[in-house]
């Protein structure tokens, strides 16, 4: 079984709304680059739709409704910070449920805490994040998480590349992922709207595959 599950009922809507604002930007000729080095023709700024009202009820809809259909057992939420904070509190008084969040490390001064908020051991916890790439940082959130005594039941993130390395890195830290739409529908949803043309299809699916030798 995949550790990754695409919210169906989302999927095509949400890549719309994303492309709509500009949230996702796509550019082969000019290639984005990533803290890793990667070239990358693909640029996603899921914060952006937190300027928009009307998408981002939209986004905190589905991001509680699939909590409810994945893990109705939730007791609390919990982002990941920094992206993961403002959706997750929205999610969390959408759902009238407690918040937390976790920081990348602790703070250097005061109590010096890595997560922010009431966690009590065995409760059983839901991460939110925006993106997901590789999903290391989100799954050091989840460890801190599990550290701490949380029962964390998954993680409901906005949009996901799809990378075959976060499938493996989800699935040997055994947490489950719903994501509200991917890259995959992105492309779909790009070429039926006339952002990217048949042959830029091509090396956009390319990229996905071997981000790490992709040159356009």
């Amino acid at each position: 079984m995949s550790a990754i599950t695409i919210h169906s009922n989302s999927a095509n809507r949400i890549a719309a709304l994303l492309l709509k604002i500009n949230a996702i930007k796509l550019n082969i000729s000019k290639p984005f680059t990533w803290a890793s080095g990667w070239k990358s023709p693909i640029y996603c700024d899921n914060r952006l739709s937190l300027s928009y009202p009307a998408i981002r009820a939209d986004i905190k809809q589905d991001l509680a409704e699939a909590i409810k259909s994945y893990f109705p057992d939730a007791e609390v939420i919990a982002g990941v910070a920094t992206a993961g904070i403002p959706q997750g509190a929205l999610v969390a008084d959408a759902l009238n449920l407690p918040f937390a969040y976790v920081r990348p490390k602790p703070k250097d001064h005061g109590l010096e805490n890595l997560i922010e908020g009431r966690i009590e051991s065995a409760q059983k916890v839901v991460v939110i994040e925006d993106l997901i790439s590789t999903g290391g940082s989100s799954l050091k959130a989840v460890q801190a998480l599990r550290d701490r005594g949380a029962n964390v039941l998954g993680m409901v993130a906005i949009f996901t590349y799809g990378f075959d390395v976060s499938e493996k890195n989800f699935k040997k830290d055994n947490v489950r992922l719903v994501c509200l739409s991917d890259y995959q529908h992105l492309l779909d949803i790009a070429v039926k709207e006339h952002y990217i043309s048949e042959q830029n299809l091509i090396s956009l699916k390319a990229w996905r595959t071997d981000p790490a030798s992709w040159n356009g």
